[in-house]
């Protein structure tokens, strides 16, 4: 087993875990999409005029809140699971990688500095967006 390979695999099951519980987190918004409306409209009261997170919120999110609200928990789920066993790792970290860009985006921590040093915000993109390129044909997958 070779270094890069090793701490790749590394990477990626602890991005699965963490998508994993993320999404298990998230479990209630399947009986109740007003809990992400809540959220969302909390992100809205508080973006700029103008701002990208605004339009975002006002034209894209809103909308399509009772649909996010399953589709969010259920993706970051089959994104853990399948970074944790290395099953279409490549495919799983581009949809997570989206997913988190989308929630940065629609909160407005994408444009701010405390983005920088956030614990869920650089390191888990980078990290997601790492597995995305050079995640393949990994030590420990159930499909390389």
């Amino acid at each position: 087993m070779n270094k890069q390979g090793s701490g790749l695999v590394i990477i990626r099951i602890c991005l699965g875990v963490f998508f994993l519980f993320e999404g298990l987190g998230k479990f209630g918004w399947f009986l109740d999409a007003g809990i992400l409306n809540s959220r969302l409209a909390g992100w809205l009261a508080d973006a700029a005029v103008g701002s990208t997170s605004r339009w975002y919120l006002e034209h894209v999110a809103m909308h399509g809140t009772a649909i996010f609200a399953r589709v969010v928990p259920l993706g970051e789920i089959t994104a853990g699971l399948a970074l944790i066993t290395g099953v279409w790792t490549r495919t799983a970290a581009l949809l997570a990688f989206l997913m988190v860009l989308n929630f940065h985006i629609a909160s407005g921590a994408l444009f701010k500095y405390a983005f920088l040093t956030n614990g869920y915000g650089l390191p888990v993109l980078a990290a997601t967006l790492g597995l995305a390129i050079g995640g393949v044909r990994l030590p420990l997958s159930l499909r390389r």
